[in-house]
């Protein structure tokens, strides 16, 4: 299945991403925002299972902002597993 997700309060805007029907996550890219953290957390997650990563990301701030694209990335996961149901 194929997701995208408009990020809210990061420098990235979009997230897309890819789950397969074991629930690994794949092909995740970000559209703006940090090019080589995104690289960094791309490679740290492909193949992962997707719930794991959403609870391991979910509430990573940046600076002051109470969110950051980590903290997108697991809300994107969540959505999209939510519509696979």
């Amino acid at each position: 299945m194929e997701y995208t997700y408009q990020c809210k309060g990061t420098c990235a805007m979009v997230i897309t991403l890819e789950i397969d029907e074991e629930k690994k996550l794949h092909n995740v890219q970000f559209v703006g925002g940090c090019d080589g953290n995104h690289k960094g957390i791309i490679r740290l997650v492909e193949g992962q299972d997707a719930e794991s990563v959403a609870d391991t990301l979910a509430g990573t701030t940046c600076g002051p902002r109470p969110t950051s694209c980590p903290d997108q990335l697991s809300k994107a996961i969540k959505e999209a597993l939510a519509q696979a149901v």
